[in-house]
């Protein structure tokens, strides 16, 4: 064997440079897809993750220098450390979030800055022992190359397979275990070198049995957190590449959260959902085609198919797990009246952003049912490019209508979307109504001719008649319309707008 050229333990301390690689991003995702679940914005809560991680990493580095001799024991004992912390960061967090909720973001940075300074510690002590035997130049080709690919795989997987299969806190023990491993087999590579032999690997199989009985309570673990955080009993969770769908119930029937925000209460859901589709529906007269973005739960299509002049229902939902719960789980399909089951209806599971450049269809109505704009990849629907693209997919008589967060908590959001959609050539109709799960809640309907009052609106209706319908247009002093800048891509004026009014900046 020639000096430079690998031995079996170069090769398996560069097998686990791939391992560590994938296992530090994993947690730096983890982190960031709960502070966004949590807290709201993403692209602020990833940047601001990524950001300290990526320090956190230099400081580790830099303290490397300090660690002189009995390399593979301390290499050994950051291993068994990162598995422990970062394998458990997702469970730690969760239950933080429901039993001490003001303590979450002190909690998320210290795990956060604690894992990347023990990733940030580990390359360099890989380096320095596989010094021993490879080149410099081929030690950092090498070295960067197995880091890379690691972070390649698991940023792939995690998106894609990890997060919808497993969930955050499976996926974060499921690496703790795979760093777990690289810490036992550096046990047993350096068997010879390490003093404290017997005390290693009980500190080994600790870590290993910590993690796999977490691991098999992974899902008690859950429902702990949940309990507390949910106000009624969970009846059924999911986490999806886009957002963690949990439906509860209790004395108010079935209640749907996403990412932890509340999107309907079965009490009280047909108040906002009445509100939503009959004003612009019944104001059309006969619409035949209609196509509905968001409202994957198929309560706005329940009630878009009381009329018989309807044709056809194009529902535009990016989340294919939200569509397919609302159609094929039977207690949520009945909250719908099997609506997405209907013949009429077409599911199309993309982005409406996207799907309003590519289609060439026009629709008679467009209700647009989409969540708040608490982040920036939610806020470009609420944007002047957006209502160009839905003006240019409405018949000439066509009315779109707008979900429009509630125009008493958050006044100039509410406004503002008004002032964007006009700001595409299109007349505004505004409208409130009041949601008790809510609170006062407001809509716009959008169009090319003046909206005007329906004659008749579908029978069976709990809420919704024509003398309510003409006080819903009414906006006392407090609600009343104020002025406000148009909602552009290149500013995202109302999200920040958003985040003020409803007090999620700071908390």
């Amino acid at each position: 064997m020639t000096p430079h050229s690998p031995r079996p333990i170069d090769i398996a301390l560069l097998a686990s440079v791939f391992v560590v690689a994938a296992c530090g991003l994993l947690y730096e995702l983890a982190a960031g897809a709960l502070a966004s679940y949590l807290l709201g914005d993403s692209v602020l809560q990833f940047s601001t993750i990524i950001g300290t991680y990526l320090f956190a990493m230099g400081v580790g580095s830099w303290l490397s220098r300090y660690l002189e001799r009995q390399l593979p024991a301390h290499f050994l004992r950051i291993e068994l450390l990162v598995a422990l912390v970062g394998g458990t960061l997702p469970a730690v967090l969760f239950i933080a979030n429901a039993y001490v909720p003001g303590a979450f973001r002190l909690l998320l940075y210290s795990m956060v800055l604690l894992v990347g300074t023990l990733v940030g510690l580990e390359i360099p002590l890989v380096m320095r022992i596989l010094k021993r035997n490879v080149a410099l130049k081929d030690l950092v080709s090498q070295v960067l190359t197995f880091d890379y690919l690691g972070a390649l795989a698991v940023s792939l997987a995690f998106p894609l397979w990890l997060v919808p299969q497993l969930g955050l806190i499976r996926t974060g023990l499921l690496f703790g275990l795979l760093n777990a491993a690289v810490g036992l087999w550096a046990l047993w590579l350096f068997r010879h070198e390490l003093r404290h032999l017997l005390a290693h690997t009980l500190a080994c199989l600790l870590v290993l049995l910590t993690l796999l009985a977490a691991l098999w309570g992974a899902e008690h673990i859950t429902t702990f957190a949940e309990d507390k955080f949910y106000q009624d009993r969970i009846v059924f969770t999911a986490a999806s590449p886009y957002q963690r769908i949990v439906v509860t119930h209790g004395k108010a029937g079935h209640r749907l959260y996403l990412n932890g925000n509340l999107q309907f209460a079965q009490r009280d859901e047909y108040r906002y959902h009445e509100a939503l589709v009959h004003p612009a529906m019944s104001a059309h007269g006969a619409p035949r085609k209609v196509a509905v973005l968001g409202g994957g739960d198929g309560m706005a299509v329940r009630e878009i198919l009381k009329y018989p002049s309807v044709e056809s229902v194009t529902l535009v939902e990016l989340d294919p797990a939200m569509t397919r719960l609302f159609s094929q789980h039977p207690t949520l399909a009945q909250l719908n009246s099997h609506a997405l089951s209907n013949p009429k209806v077409h599911i199309i599971n993309t982005d409406a952003f996207q799907w309003l450049q590519d289609t060439t269809e026009m629709f008679d109505v467009v209700v647009v049912d989409f969540p708040d704009p608490t982040n920036f990849a939610i806020g470009k629907l609420y944007t002047h490019s957006f209502y160009a693209l839905l003006e240019q997919r409405l018949a000439a008589s066509g009315y779109a209508v707008v979900q429009t967060t509630s125009p008493l908590v958050a006044r100039r959001s509410f406004w503002t979307v008004v002032q964007t959609i006009e700001s595409v050539g299109l007349q505004t109709m505004p409208y409130h109504a009041h949601v008790p799960s809510f609170g006062e809640w407001g809509f716009v309907i959008a169009s090319r001719r003046p909206w005007r009052m329906p004659e008749a609106l579908p029978a069976g209706l709990q809420f919704l008649n024509l003398p309510t319908l003409e006080l819903l247009r009414d906006f006392p002093l407090d609600m009343a319309r104020v002025p406000t800048e148009v909602h552009r891509l290149s500013n995202q004026v109302l999200v920040h707008t958003y985040e003020q009014e409803w007090g999620l900046v700071g908390h």
